[in-house]
């Protein structure tokens, strides 16, 4: 209990503000990283403190830190950023350090880390370190832990990890606008034992949504639930990178909810245990297998699972979320013949196309006019055709001979002989059909005997 003391007074002690910054001087703060590639960029060894297995973020990148009188310091600048949710299609956004979501932060438990945060952004800020063990005045909370951080000014957090854990970090100043512009970030406390929860593989990414006009570029900040783009880690399918491991590897899979609904992400292959949360570690015990985890808003999971070879797919199942740019206005046309009024309009509007009458299929195949900046509906292309997807969806890519630290792109599977669904092209026979009942006689009363037929409600 001494020791917990000793550590919140000395830690609650380390909360400087602006003025306390700009005495000691621009030129002792650590550089200020920036990385606008929205590419996953393989994260680099740690060039010192305890050592560690780095996370891979999904898309996006690690925040470098040095090391000052044994404090780990890093510097994260909040700013505007322009962000590619897809190719031919980027974003207005608010980030940090170049991008958004910002950089995961790595450090270890046990660690003594300070964070300088620049505010550049039009309106004041902070930042809250989500799910993260600290004392109360680190905790990010404009007018309730902390003054907000003023345009143009640093604050400095400083803390010791207590516990490792899967955590992630965001605003809570005016938390509405900065959150639905974009500003948030994984938090990745590794345990200080090397060998605990140890993976060959170990992927992150946030869940977050935008509403963004077709033809623009600026989300719509005031949107509860309507939202027309779905990504992970501020990309949308065919811009999401494919997670890929070796056959045999033990892969995690760390997945944060950031938006304003939630998702059950589900897994095509490997079964999976959901191992930890953000209130830490799933006891071995507790843990079962799953192809499903639905991740509330605010919460963290990890996943892990054995890798098997072949291409999988991942995804949220909620199938309105593996779409793109969606009107939620649209008419279902499904039996409707369109072609006369089709024809018609396209003599008033060159290129109008009617939505599918036989379902969306065709969607995914036809390459539709479009408003400039803006994403089709249903996308991406695979070796057999259009995928026809968009949104919140992967491939999780395994490979016999995928070498350790490899995450290129592997291609197309090659999958063995014997193992690929296909035609089938020989004589069907005529499928046996139940007879159905002849027509009651005008006038008659019709009674059906038990399992002839449904026969729902009460008939009076």
């Amino acid at each position: 209990m001494t020791q917990r003391r000793s550590f919140i007074r000395a830690a609650g002690a380390a909360f400087l503000g602006a003025a306390a910054v700009s005495r000691t001087g621009a030129a002792s703060l650590p550089e200020s990283a920036s990385e606008s590639s929205a590419a996953t960029l393989p994260p680099p060894l740690p060039p010192n403190g305890r050592p560690f297995q780095p996370l891979v973020t999904l898309n996006g990148w690690s925040l470098p830190w040095r090391m000052k009188n044994g404090v780990k310091e890093f510097h994260l600048v909040a700013e505007p950023v322009l962000r590619e949710i897809a190719p031919g299609m980027t974003a207005r956004l608010w980030g940090y350090n170049g991008s958004s979501p910002g950089p995961t932060i790595e450090a270890v438990e046990g660690d003594r880390i300070r964070i300088f945060v620049t505010n550049r952004l039009p309106e004041p800020t902070t930042v809250h370190w989500h799910g993260v063990l600290l004392p109360s005045g680190m905790d990010g909370v404009a007018g309730l832990t902390q003054p907000p951080i003023e345009v143009g000014k640093t604050y400095m957090y400083e803390f010791v990890l207590q516990r490792p854990g899967t955590h992630m970090y965001h605003p809570h100043a005016d938390e509405m606008v900065q959150m639905a512009m974009g500003m948030m970030g994984l938090f990745i406390i590794h345990p200080r034992d090397v060998r605990q929860h140890r993976v060959d593989r170990d992927f992150g990414f946030l869940l977050n949504a935008y509403d963004i006009e077709p033809g623009s570029a600026t989300p719509r900040v005031s949107t509860m639930l309507d939202f027309n783009l779905w990504t992970w880690n501020s990309r949308a399918f065919p811009g999401i990178d494919p997670l890929v491991a070796r056959t045999g590897d033990r892969v995690r899979i760390r997945v944060g909810n950031l938006t304003m609904t939630n998702h059950p992400i589900h897994m095509h292959g490997p079964h999976f245990e959901v191992t930890g949360t953000d209130g830490g570690w799933v006891p071995r015990s507790a843990r079962w297998p799953e192809v499903t985890t639905d991740i509330a808003v605010g919460q963290m999971r990890a996943l892990e699972f054995n890798a098997i070879a072949g291409d999988w797919a991942l995804h949220c199942h909620k199938s309105h979320h593996t779409m793109n740019a969606m009107g939620h206005g649209l008419p279902n046309m499904m039996g409707v013949d369109t072609q006369g009024v089709a024809e018609k309009i396209s003599q008033l509007i060159p290129g109008y196309m009617a939505m599918g009458d036989k379902g969306m299929h065709d969607m995914a195949q036809m390459a539709m006019p479009l408003p400039e900046n803006t994403l089709p509906m249903m996308t991406g292309e695979g070796p057999f055709g259009p995928v026809g997807m968009g949104g919140m969806f992967s491939v999780v890519k395994v490979r016999d001979n995928q070498k350790s630290g490899d995450y290129r792109d592997p291609g197309p599977y090659q999958h063995p002989a014997g193992t690929l669904a296909n035609e089938y092209t020989a004589e069907l026979p005529e499928p046996a059909r139940q007879n159905p009942p002849a027509p009651a006689a005008s006038g008659a009363a019709q009674v059906r005997k038990p399992g002839e037929g449904a026969s729902h409600g009460h008939h009076h």
